[in-house]
């Protein structure tokens, strides 16, 4: 079986971005002839034509398309893998690349990541937000370190992955405190019927806790009216700041999130915990810097 040669595919991906042979020979400091040569090597071992005429210049073909999208990913890693080794070779800062579930409340994600901000060595991180099968895919190619996720990895998922619980939560309801007195008026101010037939925010189907909700809504025979949907916790809760509804959110924070907002607690789903995990490629964390936020939070946060 003959495999691809590195040397092959940059040429191939310099035609490719650059947009011609000409103008890729001119990059590599090489002649035309040099790179056509090259490209027809590569076309042999892959079994495909990746490139066809059009007018004066060239056209990639699908074949040629797929073979670019993996190249993106084989360069950007190779020059992630020279810029780490060249960081710790030089003795500065590396960098830990997380991904955040996007449903994940920020307080808790910077509670969660907070010790890393105050270590001593130069750490520098890199958080982006996404939803759950997105970061997964992103971390099976190892654009990312970890995933913090309020969910477990999918079974159905072909990936090598690894849940690692960190810890978990009771949901509290909050209120804006004119919300709470018109609806006190209307019902009472006790626990949970203060909420029977109130306005109410609520995450979307795809969250974790949509579910636990309508089921604790349905045990106690609340019937709220849901006037919004929600995939971005910090956008629920500006939304139940302005007393558009009631809204639920981890108890851990519950101090904070009456400061932030404006709100007060009016009570706890007992029933219903959030759960917050770590999910990375490797079955026994090795990172010091990940090892570190995971024993704080199971071990004080939560």
């Amino acid at each position: 079986m003959r495999h691809i040669n590195y040397n092959h595919l940059l040429y191939f991906w310099t035609v490719a971005t650059e947009g011609s042979v000409r103008a890729a020979a001119h990059k590599l400091n090489l002649t035309p002839q040099t790179i056509s040569g090259q490209l027809k090597l590569l076309e042999d071992v892959v079994g495909e034509t990746l490139f066809e005429r059009s007018g004066r210049g060239l056209k990639i073909t699908p074949a040629g398309k797929l073979l670019e999208q993996h190249a993106d990913e084989i360069f950007k890693l190779g020059s992630e893998l020279t810029h780490r080794i060249k960081a710790k070779g030089l003795g500065q800062s590396s960098m830990l690349n997380i991904g955040i579930v996007n449903s994940i409340p920020k307080l808790i994600s910077y509670r969660i990541l907070q010790p890393l901000i105050t270590r001593e060595d130069t750490l520098k991180l890199s958080c982006c937000e996404s939803d759950l099968e997105h970061l997964i895919t992103s971390l099976a190619v190892h654009k990312l370190d970890v995933i913090l996720s309020d969910r477990p990895m999918p079974t159905n998922l072909n990936v090598k992955a690894f849940n690692h619980l960190l810890g978990s939560s009771k949901l509290a309801f909050f209120g804006q405190p004119d919300l709470i007195k018109r609806q006190s008026q209307q019902q009472t101010n006790a626990f949970p019927a203060i909420l029977k037939q109130a306005p109410v925010l609520m995450p979307l189907h795809t969250n974790a806790l949509r579910g636990s909700l309508e089921a604790w809504f349905d045990e106690h025979k609340l019937n709220p009216n849901i006037v919004a949907e929600f995939d971005d916790s910090a956008l629920l809760k500006a939304f139940g700041q302005a007393g558009t509804g009631f809204f639920a959110a981890p108890s851990v924070i519950a101090e904070h999130i009456e400061t932030m907002y404006g709100v007060r607690k009016i009570g706890e789903a007992n029933t219903i915990r959030e759960n917050y995990y770590l999910i990375s490629s490797e079955r026994h964390i090795k990172n010091p810097a990940v090892l570190e936020i995971t024993h704080r939070a199971k071990h004080q946060l939560f």
